[in-house]
């Protein structure tokens, strides 16, 4: 299914979806993959611990934080394609950010977390049906469906690279 297919469009989750181009979800999965997105890593370990100001985000946090965010999007689109009517919480991604071991880890590592995540994304929605993945319910107070989801996953990375690209690599 195609982005064009997402209606509503949920607030928030739009400023994600929106970076998507309307494609398959699945061609989606294909251009829009971890090692396509986050491509030069030489660049990204020239910036190394840099933050661009006092309380940011390195680019070892922000790479553990969309692996976390795919995982947390993709268990929305779990429960809502089962037919799971359960409102579903926010969550607090600085508290997230706050407790990992980001820091310690190459950045080789989390992009290959970030893929491994992936591979089970992938399966998840590959075994969505049309009803399945066209299902919603209600996420951090934000009516939205797995169809939706899928596209916010794909999103994400795209908001923080273009991040990563403006603020980040000036610093180099």
């Amino acid at each position: 299914m195609k982005k064009s297919a997402i209606n509503p469009m949920p607030p928030f989750f739009d400023r994600y979806i929106n970076l998507v181009d309307d494609i398959d979800i699945f061609e989606g999965f294909r251009k829009y993959a971890p090692r396509e997105i986050f491509s030069d890593i030489q660049k990204l370990e020239q910036v190394g611990d840099r933050i661009y100001a006092p309380g940011k985000w390195t680019i070892k946090d922000i790479l553990q934080h969309v692996v976390d965010n795919e995982r947390i999007m993709a268990y929305r689109a779990l429960r809502f394609s089962r037919n799971d009517r359960t409102n579903l919480p926010g969550y607090d991604e600085a508290v997230f950010a706050a407790n990992t071991i980001a820091y310690g880890r190459p950045i080789p590592d989390l992009l290959e977390e970030f893929e491994q995540v992936r591979v089970s994304t992938i399966s998840l929605f590959a075994n969505m049906d049309s009803a399945m993945i066209l299902r919603s319910g209600v996420a951090n107070q934000t009516e939205i469906s797995p169809l939706a989801l899928g596209f916010v996953i794909l999103g994400h990375p795209l908001h923080h690279i273009n991040v990563i690209r403006e603020r980040y690599y000036p610093l180099i």
